[in-house]
């Protein structure tokens, strides 16, 4: 049958790499073979993959379609495999993506225990945006992904838990000196609130949060990490807004702001382990929701633990 699996796996490294000698090298053939392979493959669909130039191997249209199916049909015989040696997902490996705002804080515990308890387990962890991660889930890069359901229309998703949204004041903001033990929303108006980039669900929220409470979302300060929000926010350049996860990862190693939960319905985001919609889920996706519904638990009960 054509094409080949072997095929297949040419078309996928010739479309990551944009050229076919890299791709080539990457998958120790010749050039000239690869290029015959390629032309066999083109042949055969009786359309063009690559417009071929001295700038490299631009993908069409056609070719575009055709490496995602690709990299569906690879994907599908790896869980044949593992299917029929009884251990599902963990038996081999799993590419999961996460949302950077999540992954360093919920996923090293995951991992410990999913080690542990599966020792043939092998995860393999992309922390991209949420546009990122909806790209990878239908292309076939991804596996599952960790990540907001509303995201990710026409996907499986088992709820695994809900982020309230928390205010990280510098420790001499007017908002930290007497605070209670939560901040009503009209709190920020006028204030400038800090938040990731607009490619993330997060961003989103904050921009809703600051429409209704009558603030701004910061147009001189996009961050890149939670991180770096929250250092902002403690020289006092404005108001960091930061999920749970984070904040109680922050508030037990202790932290340079003050933080306070917003009360309102809407300063808050649901989490969910996302895969694509297929007849049944992939084996073991519970066992999976079940780690990361745990651990999760166990940091937002450090949360509540420390009032």
């Amino acid at each position: 049958m054509r094409p080949t699996l072997r095929q297949l796996e040419y078309i996928i490294a010739i479309a990551e790499t944009g050229k076919i000698s890299l791709a080539a090298a990457r998958l120790n053939v010749s050039q000239p073979s690869l290029s015959a392979q390629l032309s066999e493959v083109e042949a055969d669909l009786d359309t063009p993959l690559f417009q071929r130039g001295r700038a490299g191997a631009k993908i069409t249209p056609a070719g575009e379609e055709v490496v995602r199916r690709a990299r569906q049909i690879l994907h599908d015989l790896k869980d044949l495999r593992a299917a029929a040696r009884g251990d599902g997902i963990f038996q081999g490996r799993l590419r999961l993506g996460v949302l950077p705002s999540i992954g360093p804080y919920l996923l090293p515990g995951v991992v410990r225990r999913l080690h542990h308890e599966h020792p043939h387990f092998r995860l393999i962890v992309r922390e991209e945006n949420t546009r990122e991660l909806d790209e990878g889930l239908r292309s076939g890069r991804l596996d599952m992904v960790i990540s907001t359901p509303e995201d990710h229309p026409g996907t499986s998703a088992a709820a695994l838990f809900t982020e309230h949204l928390w205010a990280a004041l510098a420790q001499d903001h007017p908002l930290a000196q007497d605070p209670g033990e939560t901040l009503p929303l009209t709190a920020l108006t006028g204030q400038t609130l800090l938040t990731l980039g607009t490619g993330h669900r997060l961003s989103h929220i904050v921009a809703g949060l600051a429409a209704t409470a009558g603030g701004r979302v910061s147009d001189e300060y996009e961050g890149t990490s939670l991180d770096a929000i929250r250092l902002m926010a403690a020289t006092g350049a404005g108001i960091a807004i930061l999920p749970s996860i984070y904040a109680a990862t922050e508030r037990h190693r202790g932290t340079d702001v003050k933080l306070i939960q917003i009360a309102h319905r809407n300063a808050q985001r649901d989490i969910a382990l996302i895969q694509p919609n297929l007849p049944t889920p992939r084996p073991g996706s519970e066992v999976l929701a079940d780690v990361l519904r745990s651990e999760a638990a166990t940091i937002l009960g450090r949360m509540l633990a420390a009032g």
